[in-house]
C-alpha cells in the first residue's frame, strides 16, 4: 500500500530559524507482509512541540533525545487506528500513542512500542492524548506539583510565560485548582489573553508584545510572585524573577526564546538575574515529567478527570494534512497556536 511520508531535508543550524522548507514530502510504499508483533496504524493525528528544535540540529546536547537524520522520516508524538495486527496484545480498532511516531499516513510498527488508549478517558477526542491527556498535560501538572509548591490557603501569586500555549494553557487552570489565589499570563497577542481570561479563568493576561511586563505585573501582582512557571526563558524571565518573593519558586519547563540560539539548555541568566535567586533563595531546577513516570498513570487518570468534567479547559489550533506537518511546526515555534498545535492526518 501506498503512504506519505515526512522527511527532514536540511538543518536551520543551531543559530537559525526554522522554515518549512528543511522538511519534505515523500511517498512511499509498505509491504502488505506484516512480521510477528507488527502492526499496520492509520495516523489520526500528530503532534509538533518544541523540542523538536533540538532534534533539528546535528547534536540534541542532551542524552534522552537524539537529533532526527536527515533523509529520514521525522517522528515525535503521535495518536491513531490499528488496521491490521499480528500482535497479541492489540486488535484491529484499536487506539494506539507513542511518543516516538513516524510523521507518515500509515505506518508499520512493533506493537510494542505502542501504548493503547482508552477513547472514553478523553470523551472521544483523540487529538486531547497528544495535549491534555499525554505528555503535554504531565508536564504542566507534575511541573506544578513537584516543583511549584502551591499551599491551598497561602494566597499565592503564580506567573506563566508562554500562558497560551500547550503546557502553559494547562499549568495556570492546575495552579489555579490548586490553590494559587492569583494566575497571571504572559503571551504574545489580545486574542490570546483573551482567551486566557475569558476561556481559561487566568486572573489577567499580559501581551509582551505590547505591553510593558515589568510595570504591568507590578500592578497585577502587588504582594510579588511565588510561582512562575517558565516555558520562554530571556528577558521576559528576568523581568518576572525580578518580582519573586523571598522562598519563590522557578518551574523550568521550556526556553522557546532560546531554541534558535546555540546555548546550553537550561540558557546561563544574567549575573543580576543570578544575584536574586541566590539572595532571594528562590529554587530554578530543571525540570522534566519523564523523571516522574512512576506518577504518570495517577496523573493521567486525574488529567482526565479534570478535562471530562471541564475543570480544565482545552485549547487546540489544528491543521489538516501531513503536507503541513512543517508549516504547523514552524507557526508554533513562533507563537501561530493558541493552545496545542496539532495536525489531523485522517478521520
Amino acid at each position: 500500500m501506498h503512504a506519505r511520508r515526512v522527511v527532514l531535508n536540511s538543518r536551520p543550524g543551531k543559530n537559525g530559524e526554522p522554515s518549512p522548507g528543511n522538511f519534505s514530502l515523500e511517498q512511499i510504499t509498505l509491504t502488505p507482509d506484516l512480521k510477528d508483533g507488527q502492526v499496520l496504524v492509520r495516523t489520526l493525528y500528530l503532534s509538533v512541540d518544541p523540542y523538536m528544535r533540538w532534534r533539528m540540529n546535528e547534536d540534541t546536547d542532551n542524552d534522552y533525545l537524539g537529533p532526527w537524520e536527515l533523509s529520514e522520516c521525522v517522528d515525535g508524538g503521535g495518536v491513531g487506528v490499528v488496521e491490521t495486527s499480528r500482535c497479541s496484545a492489540l486488535a484491529e480498532g484499536d487506539v494506539v500513542t507513542s511518543f516516538n511516531w513516524p510523521w507518515q499516513t500509515h505506518a508499520v510498527m512493533m506493537g510494542s512500542s505502542l501504548q493503547k488508549v482508552d477513547s472514553q478517558m478523553v470523551d472521544g477526542h483523540l487529538s486531547y492524548f497528544l495535549g491534555p491527556v499525554g505528555a503535554t498535560g504531565l508536564t504542566a501538572l507534575l511541573g506544578v506539583r513537584e516543583k511549584g509548591h502551591v499551599t491551598k490557603g497561602a494566597n499565592q501569586t503564580m506567573v506563566v510565560s508562554g500562558a497560551a500555549g500547550a503546557c502553559g494553557s494547562l499549568a495556570g487552570q492546575i495552579g489555579r485548582l490548586d490553590g494559587c489565589a492569583r494566575v497571571v499570563g504572559i503571551c504574545g497577542s489580545n486574542e490570546k489573553c483573551r482567551a486566557l481570561v475569558e476561556d481559561l479563568g487566568f486572573t489577567a493576561a499580559i501581551n509582551y508584545r505590547s505591553e510593558d511586563v515589568s510595570a504591568r505585573l507590578k500592578e497585577i501582582c502587588p504582594d510579588g510572585i511565588d510561582v512562575y512557571f517558565d516555558n520562554v526563558g530571556g528577558s521576559i524571565s528576568e523581568a518576572i524573577i525580578e518580582q519573586m518573593n523571598r522562598g519563590g519558586h522557578v518551574i523550568l519547563c521550556g526556553q522557546i526564546s532560546q531554541y534558535n540560539k546555540d546555548v546550553p539548555y537550561p540558557p546561563p541568566l544574567s549575573d543580576k538575574t543570578q544575584e536574586i535567586l541566590q539572595s532571594r533563595s528562590i529554587t530554578r531546577e530543571k525540570f522534566m515529567a519523564l523523571s516522574y513516570m512512576s506518577k504518570s498513570e495517577a496523573a493521567l487518570f486525574e488529567l482526565s478527570q479534570l478535562v471530562k468534567s471541564a475543570q480544565i479547559k482545552v485549547l487546540e489550533t489544528v491543521v489538516n494534512g501531513i503536507e503541513n506537518m512543517g508549516v504547523a511546526f514552524c507557526s508554533m515555534m513562533k507563537g501561530g497556536n493558541i493552545g496545542k498545535q496539532i495536525v489531523k492526518i485522517s478521520d
